[in-house]
């Protein structure tokens, strides 16, 4: 099961196993009552209530101040699957780890294939690793791509390929 990280715990608040949440996932709605996470150490918790007001989960069989403790500054994953079932995505949106592994197409041209997303202040950029074709030509072996509507024309995930525009003079300038 590949998990990804959405959130980190912080300390105990009050005395029945309550703790600060600190969420660190474009999707606030998965943690809701029933929810399962895993911890970095994986030991699964499940949701028994959370309050968005103060941003405090309470987890089943986490009962006192003491148990909360054990799991401060503990990482919080969830499994690609339960993330699917759980959010929902708008118009043009896609889970980074779909994005990841989509060729890269300009013109008909493979630029390179999606390593990460690299998450920035303003935008979102693809890092992405040029084709082996284009860095036998001396292109640069990585570049960053916007995830932007001015060079992002369309995504299918079907195919795994995004179609882009403007993607060659970055290439050409890094």
């Amino acid at each position: 099961m590949q998990k990804i990280y959405v959130a980190k715990l912080g300390k105990a608040i009050g005395l029945k196993g309550q703790q600060k949440l600190h969420i660190d996932s474009d999707f606030p709605e998965q943690f809701k009552k029933g929810a399962t996470f895993y911890t970095d150490k994986n030991q699964k918790l499940i949701i028994e209530s959370y309050n968005q007001k103060n941003s405090s989960v309470k987890f089943e069989g986490i009962d006192n101040i003491d148990h909360a403790k054990k799991l401060t500054n503990r990482q919080l994953f969830v499994s690609q699957d339960d993330t699917r079932d759980m959010c929902t995505l708008e118009n043009k949106q896609f889970f980074w780890f779909d994005i990841i592994g989509c060729s890269i197409i300009e013109n008909d041209l493979i630029l390179g294939t999606v390593d990460d997303v690299q998450r920035m202040p303003l935008s979102d950029y693809l890092q992405i690793s040029t084709s082996a074709k284009l860095q036998e030509q001396k292109k640069a072996t990585t570049f960053l791509l916007p995830y932007i509507d001015d060079f992002i024309l369309s995504v299918d995930m079907k195919s795994k390929t995004i179609q882009v525009t403007g993607a060659i003079d970055i290439l050409e300038a890094s």
